[in-house]
């Protein structure tokens, strides 16, 4: 098992902030995307950062109703923690994101390096200890302890060509980058 950060990052290490630069090809499909994004991003850098968003509201004893554009996702929590075990929690879904943002980023890539890929599976699993979240000791943070990835590949390429590829999926993942990186959030509270 390798525990990766691809940034390097830690108390005594800069990230790195930028990421190596890879032409694209003109082959149609997921590059042809790529490429009408970059010229528009160029004629319009402005059109380079998004704002995405989604609302919450209370549901069940522990649980919530999220809208994300014209969708609904319910989360819930285990029996174990109050809920009705009816939903992924919180952290199920963080780990679902980080998996689907790594199978978009491999597909994406895997066609701009022009790297075959005929078969792909990706799992999480991480440890999450609740000391933290219900309070009972202030030395355990609240969120998981480590987070495992497992990516299942297999094609006509080298071993060499997919290691690389793995490289730059981890250096281009936008969610994998919100976990290695840290983020801002900012919280406004509205009292009525």
């Amino acid at each position: 098992m390798q525990t990766f950060n691809p940034r390097g990052a830690g108390p005594n290490v800069t990230p790195m902030t930028t990421a190596t630069f890879h032409p694209i090809p003109d082959t149609g499909g997921l590059n042809a995307l790529a490429s009408a994004t970059a010229a528009a991003v160029e004629v319009n850098p402005s059109a380079a950062v998004l704002v995405v968003g989604a609302q919450a509201q209370p549901a069940g004893a522990v649980g919530s109703e999220i809208t994300v554009g014209t969708r609904r996702v319910r989360v819930d929590e285990p029996a174990a923690l109050g809920g009705g075990g009816e939903a992924p929690n919180p952290v199920e879904y963080y780990l679902s994101a980080l998996l689907s943002c790594q199978i978009v980023t491999y597909r994406f890539w895997a066609q701009r390096l022009g790297i075959e890929v005929s078969s792909l599976r990706a799992s999480a699993e991480g440890d999450l200890d609740v000391h933290g979240f219900f309070g009972l000791d202030p030395t355990v943070r609240p969120g998981f302890q480590e987070i495992r990835v497992t990516v299942d590949i297999e094609g006509p390429a080298t071993e060499e060509q997919y290691r690389e590829l793995q490289r730059i999926v981890d250096e281009h993942c936008p969610v994998l980058d919100l976990t290695v990186e840290p983020t801002p959030v900012r919280t406004t509270l509205n009292v009525a």
